[in-house]
Parts: structure tokens; C-alpha cells; sequence
């Protein structure tokens, strides 16, 4: 079976300390969520995985950015998710230049106004290999998605971060129910 490894935004205004909305940052830091999105990167591309880092991000003017919602609508004020930026890039631990694609999206949802599920359907991806920041918005968005789209979806558990403990445990229960949770140190374990 066609596998892919979808990593989501691993960004610095996301999940790094300087950050505009770095919420995640510290949980993130805790539990090496950099570390092993770096050794998810590795073992897809040992494994020949088509891997893809998503991030969220608008283009200069914020003309995608729906004023109105509470995630999304003070980004053009706080400078914050300016594709281009300093804020969009990578997180500068991981290694990037392994993936295979970058995907820029304009909401939650990596399918959403994206090349995604092209690129997923012209290699006949049938299993992704999910983890990112947010668990609770960005993972949940994309898992639930990726299941009602009929792939087979693995939740690599301890390669997510939320703003607190509690909120990525009660994200990866209700996910357990849609997909396979796994750690890191299960990654042998998938086909």
C-alpha cells in the first residue's frame, strides 16, 4: 500500500519561542515534537514515502484570510502567518529539504484550497502518516478529513503538540476512533 507522511505546520509562528502564535511552542518543545517529525521525515524517505510539510499561510494583502474568524481574522494585524515571512518558515531544527513537497494552505484543513489530494491521488496514496501542530486544530481538521475521504489514516501521537496536555489527550482519544495512534517508536510497525 501507498503510503505518505503529511507533517503540519511545523512553522515558527506556530511552534517556535519567538512565534507570533506560538501557543504550542512549549508543549511542543516538551515532548521533542521537532526531533521526531525529523525522524518521520527520515523514515519516509528510507521507506520511499512521498512526504509533505503543510503550512498555513496567506499571501501579502491577507485577501484569504476570513476577516471574521477568530483564528484567523487578527493575523494581518499581528504581522502573523505572512507567507514569505519569518513566520512561515520551517522550524529551523527540522529538516525540511526532506520532504518531498510543501503545501501552503489558507484555513485548518490541509485538503482545503490545496494541492493535497492531487498530489495524494497521482502517486495512489491510499495511508497518511499524520502528525503536526496543532493536535486539537490542525491534525484533527486533517484526520477527520483524510477518513472521509477513504484513506487509511495513522496518527503518529508523540510527533503532535497542542497548547496544553490536556487538550492534545482529549484530541488523540477523540482521533482514536477514525485512526491508528501510534508513537514514535511503532513507526516500524506500519506497512
Amino acid at each position: 500500500m501507498k503510503t505518505a507522511f503529511i507533517g503540519l505546520d511545523y512553522i515558527v509562528d506556530i511552534m517556535h519561542p519567538t512565534g507570533k502564535i506560538a501557543r504550542s511552542a512549549q508543549h511542543a518543545a516538551d515532548r521533542h515534537v521537532i526531533q521526531h517529525a525529523n525522524t518521520l521525515l527520515e523514515h519516509a524517505k528510507a521507506k520511499d514515502w512521498l512526504s509533505v510539510l503543510v503550512k498555513v499561510g496567506f499571501k501579502p494583502g491577507y485577501h484569504e484570510a476570513p476577516a471574521f474568524s477568530p483564528m484567523f481574522g487578527k493575523a494581518k494585524q499581528f504581522g502573523a502567518l505572512a507567507l514569505g515571512g519569518p513566520g512561515t518558515e520551517f522550524h529551523p531544527d527540522l529538516k525540511a529539504s526532506l520532504a518531498d513537497m510543501v503545501v501552503e494552505k489558507p484555513r485548518i484543513n490541509a485538503f482545503y484550497g490545496t494541492a493535497l489530494e492531487p498530489a495524494l491521488r497521482a502517486q495512489e496514496v491510499k495511508q497518511l502518516v499524520v502528525a503536526g501542530v496543532s493536535t486539537a486544530w490542525a491534525v484533527q481538521s486533517l484526520v477527520r478529513d483524510a477518513h472521509d475521504r477513504d484513506y487509511r489514516v495513522v496518527v503518529v501521537e508523540d510527533a503532535c503538540a497542542a497548547v496544553s496536555q490536556a487538550e492534545h489527550d482529549a484530541s488523540i482519544a477523540l482521533l482514536r476512533g477514525i485512526a491508528r495512534v501510534i508513537s514514535i517508536s511503532e513507526l516500524s510497525s506500519i506497512e
